[in-house]
């Protein structure tokens, strides 16, 4: 039997910018994505810590050490610059090898969207 479980996440950054005409998706700093184990492509969940939105899409690699966390497509009208979110990476797993597993959880700086 198969479980989804956490398997990563980037616990409380800042929204740097909305971009409503674009085709979709959240572009996140490289440096954050290779701190979290996440890759471009993968699919996401947004928790809006603001205003209580939940949501789905997938990983654009940002500029590395850039602090870059951008919506883009419609999802852009469920945040605002400026806005604090969390962005959690699932994965199935065999029952088994999920309870022994340990998710990476990072917490970058609020203010810069950087490891410190």
């Amino acid at each position: 039997m198969l479980i989804e479980v956490l398997k990563s996440k980037i616990h409380r950054v800042t929204i740097t910018g909305a971009n409503l005409d674009y085709i979709g998706s959240i572009t996140i700093d490289e440096d954050l994505l290779n701190s979290a184990g996440m890759i471009p492509g993968e699919k996401v969940s947004i928790v809006n810590v603001n205003n209580g939105e939940r949501f789905e899409t997938y990983i654009i690699k940002g500029n590395k050490g850039s602090g870059e966390i951008n919506l883009n497509g419609p999802a852009a009208r469920k945040v605002q610059k400026g806005d604090i979110i969390i962005i959690i990476a699932y994965a199935l797993m065999e029952f088994e090898e999920a309870r022994k597993f340990q998710p990476t959880i990072i917490f970058p700086n609020e203010k810069t969207n950087r490891i410190e």
